[in-house]
């Protein structure tokens, strides 16, 4: 069985990728993930306030040093740190391409493109095979129209592609107007692969303590929904790789992405619940869905039911609404 697939120029020898987790900067867990058949790895997301914080950091040490004040320098710790640090994190990738073979994919969690030119070159640098661009932010501005949006993501992709070599794939939400039309535009500008979806995190409330629950909830298949869509709808249309993400559980999951038309399929909550092995769970279910099948490759399933393949395209926009709501069972009471 050919599992191989292409990843915005990247050749993985199977589709699963192990998206962005704090325990993927641990080592051991790295070369856990390739001996259990992971494609490529992405490492956790290194966010743009520790970027932020660890400058601010470095300009307050060299005033000081410029009062020849040693000892108040002591008060002024290099980072305080959301999570690895700056230099941590190179450190991070550095070690992860000397301990595994596959390829390792550095995530950047930014809202802008300003912090992170000369950051992304440090990246290739270390040694890093591509980047992702985590474009995270909420936009409570109602003066912030659409088009400003967007372009804060362009701007972004652009910012980092003008100074490396590397591929980089952008992670998208689900929440454009056009959505097709911003994947046109991200794929123009040069984005080596779009991810579907990034998962936000947001608040609930306690009804106890009446303060903000800031929780991670672990995607379920249900949430296969939307991304499924998209990947079907912009499969062979967008210069650019596709990337399902969210919601895989198991090996049936992944084999819907592809038929979707997914390039490579990621998971993050199922190795949270089950452990790492669940990635050779996962390969070895694919590799016997597409034996059942007499499938030989990935090219002979991939995007087979993609919009543009099917007879009725329509069935992924408007008419799919109208036909379930009328195929659904209405309850009649008395």
């Amino acid at each position: 069985m050919d599992l191989t697939t292409h990843y915005m120029g990247l050749r993985l020898n199977n589709p699963l990728i192990a998206s962005a987790a704090p325990q993927n900067g641990e080592i051991k867990t790295l070369r856990a993930l390739e001996d259990h058949g992971a494609g490529a790895v992405v490492l956790p997301s290194i966010f743009e306030e520790e970027i932020d914080a660890e400058r601010h950091a470095l300009e307050r040490q060299g005033q000081l040093a410029a009062t020849g004040s040693a000892e108040a320098q002591s008060y002024f710790p290099l980072y305080g740190g959301y999570g690895f640090g700056p230099e941590r994190y190179l450190d991070i990738v550095r070690r992860a391409k000397h301990a595994v073979a596959i390829p390792v994919i550095a995530s950047l969690n930014c809202v802008s493109g300003e912090v992170w030119a000369e950051y992304a070159r440090d990246l290739e640098q270390a040694g890093a095979d591509a980047i992702e661009l985590n474009i995270y932010f909420i936009t409570a501005d109602p003066a912030a129209d659409g088009r400003a949006v967007e372009q804060r993501y362009i701007d972004t992709l652009k910012a980092v592609k003008a100074v490396v070599a590397i591929p980089v794939a952008v992670k998208l939400s689900p929440y454009f107007s056009g959505m097709a039309a911003m994947a046109h535009a991200l794929a123009g500008e040069g984005a080596d692969a779009l991810v579907l979806f990034n998962r936000f995190y947001q608040p609930d409330i306690d009804l106890v303590t009446l303060e903000l629950k800031l929780d991670l909830e672990l995607s379920t298949p249900a949430e296969m929904r939307l991304p499924l869509l998209w990947i079907a709808v912009l499969h062979g249309r967008v210069g650019a790789s596709l990337g399902a993400s969210t919601g895989v559980e198991a090996p049936g999951d992944v084999l819907k992405y592809l038929l979707a038309g997914a390039d490579t399929v990621m998971t993050t909550s199922a190795l949270l619940r089950h452990g790492i092995p669940h990635m050779k769970t996962l390969i070895e279910g694919l590799t016997t869905l597409l034996a059942a099948r007499g499938v030989a490759s990935l090219a002979d399933v991939r995007g087979r039911m993609s919009q543009r393949h099917l007879k009725d395209p329509a069935a992924f926009e408007r008419a799919n609404y109208i036909h379930i709501l009328h195929g659904h069972p209405v309850r009649r009471d008395g």
